[in-house]
């Protein structure tokens, strides 16, 4: 027997792998499901009101006998969406301001520095909320508060990478061949930071969503029309007290598993960028 679990074994790098498959094809499974899931589920019945979870309705239903199945998945998927755009919004924003404090000279770098500084000094829930309330909440304020205030810790981190790749050596021959600034960052510093980047995105990810699902939560979110996960948990507090706790617990357990899935991938892409982190 001990040989065959030794021939299965998994070394850090295989068991990774598939932690990434697995989380990968979840995901995958939720926002297509998501997306070809029938919409009729939602309707009112108020003939299947209020159902505990059972074959036909296995998040049971609400007070409006609508199908919680349904609703958390759709929900899981345009919080999903919600956040990618935010995410991609948070990121571009590091990725510029990494690079110009690390190549605009020692004004721009103070400055950028100076500014990584004061975000990070007042925590990314409190500016969103100030944020998404200045801009009228919706779909736009979120997007926008998401996006801008997630950047700090990713531009953090880009700026370090690019100030000790902009002092290697084979950049260093570049200029002297007398290659302007724009080449060396395209042909030199960009490809170098794609992984830091790529890892940072993935991981500032399920920050994003959690955050998009808070403030949802409070009412200064999505629209309470839209099948949100933050709504649907904003809504269900209401009826906890008359024992219906599964409008709270399949929706807000499924939000914490795709969440660890995101923050698990990331790791993951983490550890195999790693060159320490390969090894057994």
């Amino acid at each position: 027997m001990i040989p065959i679990l030794k021939k299965f074994h998994l070394n850090h790098k295989q068991g990774a792998l598939l932690k990434l498959f697995i989380s990968v094809i979840a995901i995958a499974v939720v926002i297509i499901g998501g997306l070809l899931l029938d919409e009729g589920r939602m309707v009112t019945s108020l003939a299947d009101r209020n159902a505990p979870p059972s074959l036909e309705h296995l998040f049971g239903t609400d007070w409006l006998g609508r199908d919680m199945f349904t609703r958390t998945v759709m929900g899981l998927t345009l919080s999903i969406g919600v956040g990618l755009i935010g995410a991609i919004g948070s990121a571009s924003i590091a990725l510029f301001l990494g690079m110009a404090a690390a190549t605009m000279g020692r004004k721009a770098d103070r400055f950028i520095s100076w500014l990584i500084d004061l975000f990070l000094s007042v925590p990314h829930l409190v500016t969103l909320i100030l944020i998404s309330f200045t801009l009228g909440g919706g779909f736009k304020g979120i997007v926008m508060g998401l996006a801008l205030t997630h950047w700090p810790s990713l531009a953090r981190v880009i700026r370090a990478e690019v100030m000790q790749i902009r002092s290697a050596e084979f950049v260093q021959v570049s200029r002297r061949m007398g290659k302007p600034g724009w080449w060396i960052a395209v042909n030199h510093i960009i490809p170098h930071i794609i992984p830091q980047f790529v890892i940072g995105f993935m991981l500032l990810f399920p920050h994003v969503i959690l955050h998009e699902a808070a403030v949802t939560f409070i009412g200064l979110g999505l629209s309470p029309h839209e099948p949100a996960i933050g709504i649907i948990l904003s809504e269900s507090m209401r009826y906890l007290s008359s024992g219906m706790w599964w409008l709270a617990f399949f929706p807000g357990l499924c939000l914490l598993i795709i969440v660890r899935m995101f923050d698990q991938i990331g790791e993951t892409l983490r550890l195999l960028t790693d060159p320490n982190g390969n090894r057994d």
